[in-house]
């Protein structure tokens, strides 16, 4: 073999090739009827949308609910009540006559005065002590809520990418704003009382400060609409970019990427990707504060109009004489009141449009999902396994053209090994999940005993199947769970999963045996090799009594001795047992009662080894692929040859 010379030029490596630039527009082609609806429609929904918070609200504590309402309206009540008390105070302070008897008739008023806002602080104390039980309670009914939907919906919706913004959004605002929702509209009952009772001491006093007063604090409300309804159609336009800096974030701060961000000094260039999001995020909310800044400029200086126009007019009225000094105090009073009032329940109503937008983002994701739930089983429940037969079937994922599968048929007899082979994106992995009942075809059909999968009860039909998957998860739980999983742990079933899969050599060497949590982020956690999760892993099909066992890639993380123990475990545990056994190893299916050849997504022959190998197709083909890769190297292999590479998943 000739070396390179000692002093050769290096050549620097090529830069990562860029990102396609993320703009906008380019990660939402549109608004839902929501964002492109009027303010004048926004407003008419806001009903209903309170109508949905307060129903979420009851169903997680009627009585905190009804505590929060009752309280803060009788506090409302008790702002009017102090307010009309104000007028018997200020009346007798401005008539004629000695001051003593002056204040002596204003005493009265004013203990009522007194009275109405101590009986006021007391009742907000307790609407707040109220509203504080009830939050915790609203999020974490919504949140159960949310990851009931999302742990039941089709598995195919997480292959969707505008489902998974809608699941983003409902994730990371929507649905914590319920309870914002609830709060914003009791401040808005209370404000329209303490409005109502201002209104009517203006009323009285003169019927041309009302509107007046109404248009002092209109603008400031449209302003403070115009300028949420802003943030929040920017916000949703940036919904891939934001879920995106989201996953670059976790890749720079999680333990699963720390070792390969730095074998493969990713730092730079993860940093940078997320710098260039997070640039464009902080552009497009520099413009949105640039324009709120304006309308609100705009909404402060019609109403500092307005507001000078009302007091013009009270001073006119004070010059004609059309009204008296102490009646003219009683109507600043109140206008001023009234000016608190209206700029709460604008703000209030402000408030409650903001979160009613994000709020109808957790609505949008229920609608969707619903919309993505298994249908009701129409169905018996499956009994155990006599034949699955899958005809025609076709599956292709979301947003791809060319299907995964087309057309696809396949027969798994009780008490057969059924093998599934061909090269990496055949759609061996896409149709062991549609058999697992993990995805639904789209055309054809699955069917278990005769009847339709598509029919059945989703997990009645997957107690039944055992699953090794070549994408196990790493669940940070105990050894114990990591096997047993939903299923009650029992000793003898644990112990002899664990032998058939190996995972006992690996228990053994864990410091509180099954007890031990596999996760080193916890105290006393452990961390396991990949060849070690997978013997968990495999354990953890091997656990569940199946009357099928789906085998995907299981000895892809496997050194040589536990490969072979543990295929010597399926052939065991075949015995009488119906196995899926998908592998590129191709000396492990020798033995397989019937072998499918996939490729391109169709089956495209298939009988024992011995049928294949004679008719010399594509089985025969990549069989011989490996026994030459051993020839070649000058070892002579004492069985024919195994694949030196796992297939990694299709998606």
């Amino acid at each position: 073999m000739r070396f390179a010379p000692r002093r050769r030029k290096r050549v620097p490596a090529p830069a990562p090739t860029p990102q396609p630039q993320m703009t906008v527009s380019k990660y939402l082609p549109f608004l839902d009827e929501l964002t492109s609806t009027s303010m004048w429609r926004m407003a008419t929904r806001l009903p209903r949308l309170i109508g949905l918070a307060l129903g979420w609200a009851w169903r997680a504590d009627r009585w905190d609910t009804a505590a929060t309402i009752g309280l803060n309206l009788a506090a409302g009540v008790f702002t009017a009540v102090g307010l009309f008390a104000v007028t018997g105070v200020l009346e007798p302070l401005f008539t004629g006559g000695p001051t003593p008897e002056r204040v002596q008739a204003a005493l009265p008023s004013l203990a009522l005065v007194a009275a109405a806002y101590a009986a006021r602080a007391l009742l907000q104390a307790g609407a707040g002590w109220a509203q504080a039980r009830l939050r915790p309670q609203v999020e974490r009914r919504t949140e159960l809520h949310l990851f009931d939907l999302t742990s039941r919906i089709r598995l195919e919706a997480f292959d969707d990418s505008a489902f998974n913004d809608t699941m983003y959004r409902a994730r990371d605002r929507g649905q914590f704003e319920v309870s914002r929702v609830i709060t914003s509209a009791v401040d808005v009952l209370t404000g329209l009382v303490s409005i109502v009772a201002a209104a009517g001491v203006l009323a009285v006093l003169h019927p041309v400060l009302l509107p007046l007063l109404v248009l002092t604090v209109v603008p400031d409300g449209w302003a403070a609409a115009r300028a949420a309804r802003m943030r929040y159609e920017r916000i949703r336009e940036l919904t891939t970019g934001r879920r995106r800096k989201w996953a670059l974030g976790d890749m720079l701060a999680s333990r699963d990427s720390a070792a390969e961000l730095r074998a493969f000094t990713m730092r730079g260039f993860l940093i940078d990707e997320y710098t260039r999001i997070s640039d464009i995020e902080r552009a497009a909310m520099l413009t949105v504060a640039r324009r709120q800044t304006t309308t609100r400029l705009v909404g402060e200086a019609a109403g500092g109009v307005a507001t000078a126009a009302t007091f013009a007019a009270l001073g006119a009225l004070l010059v004609t004489g059309a009204m008296p000094l102490a009646v003219a105090g009683t109507a600043v009073f109140a206008i001023r009141t009234a000016q608190a009032s209206l700029a709460t329940l604008l703000f209030s109503l402000s408030t409650t449009y903001e979160s009613g937008l994000y709020f109808s983002d957790f609505l949008e994701f229920s609608r969707q999902a619903g919309g993505r739930l298994p249908p009701a089983p129409d169905t018996e429940p499956p009994g155990a396994l006599v034949e699955v037969r899958a005809r025609g079937v076709v599956f292709a994922y979301p947003g791809e053209q060319a299907p995964a599968l087309d057309g696809v048929d396949v027969d798994i007899r009780r008490g057969e090994v059924v093998a599934l082979v061909g090269e990496n994106g055949s759609g061996k992995s896409t149709l062991a999940r549609l058999l697992a009942g993990l995805y639904t075809p789209q055309a054809g059909a699955i069917r278990w005993n005769g009847a339709d999968t598509a029919g059945m009860d989703p997990d009645a039909l997957r107690g039944r199947i055992g699953l090794i998957n070549q994408e196990y998860a790493q669940w940070p739980l105990s050894a114990a769970r990591n096997v047993a999983m939903s299923a009650a742990a029992d000793d003898a079933r644990l112990g002899a999963a664990a032998r058939l899969s190996g995972a006992d050599e690996v228990v053994a060497e864990l410091v509180h045996g099954w007890d031990t949590v596999l996760d080193k982020r916890f105290v006393n956690g452990a961390d396991l090799s990949g060849g070690q999760w997978q013997r968990i892993a495999s354990a953890r099909g091997l656990y569940r009594d199946a009357d099928l066992l789906i085998a995907d890639e299981p000895t892809a993380a496997l050194d040589a001795r536990a490969e072979k123990r543990l295929f010597e475990s399926l052939h065991a545990h075949a015995q009488g047992r119906t196995v899926l056994l998908i592998t590129h190893r191709l000396a492990s299916v020798r033995m397989a009662d019937r072998i499918y050849v996939l490729d391109k997504g169709r089956v495209v022959e298939h009988g024992d080894h011995a049928r294949l190998m004679a008719c010399g197709g594509l089985y025969a083909e990549l069989f011989r692929m490996q026994a030459d890769a051993y020839t070649h190297t000058g070892a002579a292999p004492a069985e024919p040859p195994e694949a030196v590479v796992a297939e990694p998943p299709r998606r």
